[in-house]
């Protein structure tokens, strides 16, 4: 690895005075240092858009939260550089390390001690009038929503073609197994464990109380269609970004060709992020 890219959180100083000393660090070492353009601009010097590092880089590290590494999976999703993810001290499911290790962390990126962590993603498309209207992919999740004035909302849902139900309720959450930590968990929704090749269906606060959570398998097509009418209803994604979805819209989701890559080192295991960010065994 000779190019490195850094992504981090604009607005955070904390963000900023780290980005400083990785790229010191790195620099001295002769190694090359892009900064995403938003940080850049922070330190006066030239950068590049975040759509555009991936392809000049060999390795993005990312500074912030989980939603700063959300941004950087979907700028990344079609080149795929691995992604080395440094937590601020927030409760940062997905980062590799805290902002204390970082050298050492890149020691031993240096040195090839890491291994790729292949994280699945999703596709959503929003369909109205048999025309696409909205695209993206997402490492988290698809949250589909009323307002904050709306009422109940009918779902109307299908994997492949097959009707389930139609959802009375606040809203409807299409989880991968990395966002199954996030939105989905304080739904109600179960933990998946990264690697697994199957996201989550999760009525949010259902009408009917037996309508629960439901894990299906990495190669279904789920369809949801509005029902609606005169309901102001979103679709985001990864929490980062929002569509407004109309009635008898089609909200389409299924597996997505892209994966995003995220470093982590010998040590790491997703029970102890348990544990610890969830504090479980705490009393």
């Amino acid at each position: 690895m000779r190019n490195f890219g850094i992504i981090a959180k604009p607005h955070s100083s904390k963000a900023i005075e780290l980005t400083i000393n990785i790229k010191n660090w790195l620099e001295q070492r002769g190694l090359k240092v892009i900064l995403e353009e938003k940080v850049a601009n922070k330190l006066q010097v030239e950068g590049k858009p975040k759509h555009k590092l991936p392809e000049l880089v060999d390795v993005i590290v990312v500074i912030g939260g989980d939603g700063t590494l959300l941004s950087a999976a979907r700028a990344n999703k079609s080149i795929g550089k691995p992604l080395l993810s440094v937590n601020l001290g927030g409760l940062g499911f997905l980062s590799a390390i805290s902002f204390n290790d970082i050298e050492n962390a890149l020691t031993k990126l240096l040195l090839g001690e890491y291994e790729l962590d292949s994280r699945m993603m999703l596709d959503v498309s929003i369909v109205r009038n048999h025309y696409e209207v909205f695209n993206s992919t997402v490492l988290n999740d698809v949250v589909i929503n009323k307002s904050a004035l709306a009422r109940i909302i009918d779902l109307e849902t299908y994997v492949d073609y097959r009707y389930i139900t139609t959802y009375k309720a606040d809203g409807l959450i299409i989880s991968t197994p990395t966002g199954s930590t996030a939105y989905s968990l304080s739904a109600g929704g179960p933990i998946l464990f990264p690697s697994m090749e199957a996201f989550i269906l999760n009525p949010i606060c259902p009408h009917t109380l037996t309508q629960r959570p439901i894990v299906l398998p990495d190669n279904v097509k789920v369809e949801v269609i509005l029902r609606s009418p005169d309901e102001d209803v979103i679709c985001t994604i990864d929490g980062q970004e929002g569509f407004n979805v109309l009635y008898n819209d089609i909200i389409e989701i299924k597996k997505s060709k892209f994966v995003t890559h995220l470093i982590k080192f010998p040590n790491y295991n997703f029970f102890h992020v348990l544990r610890t960010k969830l504090k479980w065994g705490e009393r």
